[in-house]
């Protein structure tokens, strides 16, 4: 095991800290929306869930994406094994490649009903702020994670690529879920490069047809490539109601409701198959 690997958990565990706490200050002081429910009432839940996430992964997950792209890289297992490039262009590309991919599993757990059960949790959240980014299902999180230690094996990347993959993951993340009030006219440059709050917003909305877009984490470009970009809501990021119309009341938020969830009988109203009449696309 390299210094790299032994260091990671401690690498992304400070980052993902001092990330959460820079969203979730500046969420406080530059606030988007005004809030429906109160930290106290969601913050536990949100953080608890996230905490038991990362036991559950550690006690079922045979090894992490960091570990198998090392052994990749001494057995030469992997597409990249076989390309000679400069190591920036590899970290580059295989970062590119790792985001198309989570972008297509993220469209397949919209798609595909037992996935979805999975993931709606992440959608039934009430409010947005920096918490919905770490509010997700803990069979959900290990589904996931063997989706991209298969990406790994199939692709190959570096070691140093994972890590700067799984940093960037992190770290956009709690950014794009944040409650952040951002100038209109930076949100529409920003948005170019990376995904914003307002921009995935959009996809946290009580709508079907915007669940159904702006599906990506780090970059739009795949949403624009792929057609499935929204620029705003159709009510207005002030005025449009937020979560799952099957999970609206207040006992939703708490833990143990979350963790049942999946197998709550429910009409599945987020296909990606379904479409919504007089659907609006306003490009910003």
């Amino acid at each position: 095991m390299t210094s790299l690997e032994t260091a990671e958990p401690i690498i992304r565990l400070s980052i993902f800290m001092g990330v959460f706490a820079f969203f979730a200050i500046l969420e406080a002081y530059f606030p988007r929306r005004k809030r429906t429910h109160s930290r106290t009432t969601r913050w536990p839940s949100n953080i608890g869930i996230s905490a038991l996430n990362q036991v559950v992964a550690r006690m079922i997950v045979p090894t992490t994406a960091m570990a198998l792209a090392a052994y990749n890289a001494e057995t030469g297992v992997g597409l990249l094994s076989y390309v000679v490039m400069p190591t920036w262009v590899e970290i580059v590309v295989a970062v590119l490649i790792l985001d198309l991919a989570l972008y297509l599993q993220h469209r397949m757990f919209h798609m595909v009903p037992l996935f979805w059960r999975l993931h709606r949790m992440h959608h039934a959240d009430i409010d947005f702020d920096v918490t919905t980014g770490i509010r997700f299902h803990p069979i959900s999180i290990v589904f996931s994670a063997f989706i991209k230690l298969g990406t790994v094996v199939l692709l190959g990347p570096s070691v140093v690529a994972v890590l700067v993959f799984e940093v960037l993951l992190n770290a956009t993340s709690l950014f794009n879920h944040s409650n952040l009030r951002i100038p209109v006219a930076w949100d529409r440059i920003i948005r170019y490069f990376v995904v914003t709050p307002d921009m995935h917003r959009v996809h946290h909305s009580i709508r079907t047809c915007e669940t159904n877009s702006n599906f990506g984490f780090n970059f739009p470009w795949w949403d624009r490539f792929f057609g499935t970009y929204r620029a705003q809501p159709k009510d207005g990021h002030i005025k449009m109601t937020l979560g799952l119309d099957k999970f609206q009341e207040d006992r939703e938020l708490r833990i143990d409701r979350m963790l049942v969830q999946p197998f709550c009988r429910t009409a599945e109203t987020n296909s990606i198959n379904r479409k919504e009449k007089n659907e609006v696309k306003d490009d910003l």
